[in-house]
């Protein structure tokens, strides 16, 4: 019963029936592109998702050697190189930048990482001390940073398709579950409602067309009245009788004798 009510509350008309099914074209075409976006979304969805898992796992092996490196270059070459380093660096050999990437009508934020190319001028920090084992853990910590970048923009862009996912689902539901059924239960009743009229057009149509028949028929039955009046009017006149003598004589007249069979 639930299914029946859940109708618009429209005028049953021919106009508000094609407008209604307009609708529902559009509801329908709506419904299958919002199907391909969420199927679209959802296989990028687990492309990113393998693409992290992969990450998360060598960002373990990334770390830990990157840790190692920093203590080796700080048993070499002291504590002090931490000072030594940043009187060496006057701004950031690697930068981040962030960029969208369009996926199914969905903007993905992407971030790289730029090197400026002028990392060489720091080749001689710690040569004095642990030259070598300064320059690993540089190369080691470089590389870490690119997996954190790479880790970053993947889970940005995994929260995001998420979060697009959940909203295209939900619209895909609201069309399927609500939307149409509403429309294709308006259709029916203005169906119903138009064929109901019809039915009681064609009904009233009968009543008038036999009402017309009776009257038809009584115009008829007075004329012929009429007329056997005027006749039996002539003949009472013609023969000097009476008038009920006359419509007697006329219905003698016109009574016909029934067949013999001997």
């Amino acid at each position: 019963m639930s299914g029946q009510t859940q109708r618009l509350n429209v005028v049953p008309t021919v106009t508000v029936l094609g407008m209604v099914k307009a609708r529902l074209v559009g509801a329908t075409r709506g419904h299958a592109l919002l199907k391909k976006k969420s199927d679209a979304l959802t296989v990028q969805f687990r492309q990113i998702l393998k693409k992290i898992v992969t990450t998360k796992e060598s960002m373990g092996d990334i770390m830990k050697t990157s840790s190692f490196a920093l203590t080796e270059a700080k048993y070499v070459a002291g504590d002090n190189i931490k000072h030594v380093v940043l009187e060496n660096v006057r701004e950031a050999s690697l930068k981040v930048r962030s960029r969208q990437e369009n996926v199914a009508g969905v903007k993905l934020p992407k971030f790289e990482y730029t090197s400026d190319g002028d990392a060489s001028k720091n080749d001689l920090t710690g040569l004095a001390r642990g030259g070598q084992q300064v320059q690993q853990c540089r190369i080691a910590n470089i590389k870490a940073i690119e997996v954190l970048v790479e880790l970053a923009s993947l889970q940005t862009s995994f929260l995001t398709l998420d979060d697009a996912i959940k909203t295209t689902n939900r619209r895909v539901n609201a069309l399927e579950n609500v939307v149409k059924p509403r429309l294709e239960n308006t259709i029916s009743y203005i169906k119903g409602e138009l064929d109901e009229l019809e039915r009681e057009d064609f009904f009233r149509l009968k009543k008038i067309q036999g009402f017309k028949k009776r009257e038809i028929e009584k115009q008829m039955q007075n004329a012929k009245l009429f007329a056997e009046d005027q006749v039996a009017e002539k003949l009472s006149l013609q023969k000097g009788i009476s008038m009920n003598a006359a419509h007697n004589l006329l219905s003698a007249t016109t009574e016909r004798d029934e067949d013999i069979i001997f």
